[in-house]
């Protein structure tokens, strides 16, 4: 009799402390690296920007690469997305408080050339950031019903992945590989809507069908 195939020990909480691993050692490296506390800082920030972006869209994309191309690869991504989104959340986590460090020491330097409304957008992410991580256990699942659950979390990634667009649209005069960024999140939106159409054709197909 063959054996079910054993399930893989990098997974749910294991998965999360490997990516949170991973996101501190990124950010001591980056702190380490510069001799002065503002660089460091400077550094820091950005890396910690770009290990949430390199979560993010194994998040977004989750639940459309399992529908759009089914295989036990996209199965597992799917089964580990909440604890992906958690990673995401931590890797931001330690992002918000670099950069309340930066203002806190060194608030002339932040502020320069920077209005207080060019913070609305991150401020917003940050917020859905923080309720997509309270609502990610299963408690707040049953609390919120599935309904409200879905419409929250899906509101939620749409408005992160647009915040990460305006970004790196931003910081393209800055730095033209910004461009990249912004090239794969609007990739990684297009398969979101290709998929979404995707699924609404067979729903369509299935209701013609039934009746």
């Amino acid at each position: 009799m063959s054996r079910p195939l054993a399930r893989p020990s990098l997974h749910g909480w294991r998965l999360f402390a490997l990516l949170a691993l991973a996101v501190l050692v990124a950010t001591a490296l980056a702190l380490a690296a510069q001799p002065q506390w503002v660089e460091a800082l400077r550094s820091a920030i950005r890396v910690t920007a770009r290990t949430s972006f390199a979560i993010f869209p194994a998040t977004f994309l989750a639940s459309s690469l399992a529908s759009l191309m089914p295989s036990p690869a996209t199965r597992a991504l799917l089964r580990e997305r909440r604890f992906l989104g958690l990673s995401f959340a931590f890797s931001h986590f330690v992002h918000g408080v670099l950069i309340l460090v930066y203002v806190k020491l060194f608030p002339e330097s932040f502020w320069h050339g920077r209005s207080v409304a060019a913070n609305i957008p991150g401020s917003v992410g940050y917020v859905f950031i923080l309720l997509l991580t309270l609502t990610s256990f299963p408690a707040a699942v049953k609390a919120l019903g599935a309904r409200s659950w879905k419409l929250l979390h899906g509101t939620g990634t749409w408005v992160l992945a647009a915040i990460f667009c305006l970004s790196f649209y931003k910081r393209i005069p800055l730095n033209p590989w910004y461009a990249v960024g912004l090239a794969l999140i609007a990739s990684a939106i297009v398969i979101k809507l290709v998929a979404k159409l995707a699924g609404h054709k067979r729903r369509s197909a299935l209701a013609l069908s039934s009746r």
